[in-house]
C-alpha cells in the first residue's frame, strides 16, 4: 500500500491531519514530518517576509519525481509533500514534508532524501524582504552538498 499527497497551495496545512492521514493504517510502525518555517533571521539580516513563485506543472512534476524515487528506495507505506507559495511572514509554515513506514530508519532517510532534493531541485523560486531590502535566494552550496550523500 503506498499512497501520495502532494500539494503546491498559497493556503497553510494542518500537520496533525496529514499525520493522521500518514499513519491511519496498523501497518505503519514509524513516521516523520518536517515542517519548514520561514526563520525570521537569514544571511545575517532581519527578514518580514518570504515571497515564493513557481510554474506548477514543472513544480509538480519535480516533486513527484523526488517522490517516485524515494518510493524505489524505501519501503514507504504514505508520503506527503505540501509546499505552499505565495507571500508568507515570519513564522508561516512554509513546507510539509511527512513520510509513513513499517521501519523508523526507512522513515527518517526517506524524509530526509526528500526534503534534500527539494530543496536543490524542486522549481521554486524564493524573494526576502529584509531590513536591507529584497532580495532572491540563491541555492546554497550546503544543498547541492546534502544531495551528494544520496
Amino acid at each position: 500500500m503506498t499512497d501520495v499527497k502532494i500539494a503546491v497551495q498559497a493556503q497553510d496545512f494542518d500537520q496533525n491531519a496529514i499525520y493522521q492521514w500518514l499513519t491511519e493504517d496498523h501497518q505503519v510502525g514509524a513516521a516523520v514530518v518536517f515542517v519548514g518555517k520561514v526563520r525570521e533571521m537569514n544571511l545575517g539580516d532581519s527578514v518580514s517576509s518570504l515571497y515564493l513563485e513557481h510554474y506548477p506543472a514543472m513544480t509538480e512534476k519535480a516533486l513527484q519525481e523526488i517522490v517516485a524515487e524515494a518510493k524505489k528506495r524505501w519501503d514507504i507505506y504514505r508520503v506527503a509533500v505540501i509546499h505552499r507559495v505565495g507571500l508568507l511572514n515570519t513564522g508561516d509554515q512554509i513546507v510539509l514534508v511527512g513520510v509513513s513506514t513499517a521501519h523508523r530508519g526507512d522513515a527518517y532517510q526517506a524524509n530526509e532524501f526528500i526534503m534534500d532534493y527539494l530543496k536543490s531541485k524542486a522549481p521554486f523560486w524564493k524573494k526576502e524582504q529584509t531590513d536591507q531590502g529584497e532580495r532572491w535566494i540563491e541555492h546554497r552550496e550546503s544543498d547541492q552538498q546534502a544531495l551528494e550523500k544520496w
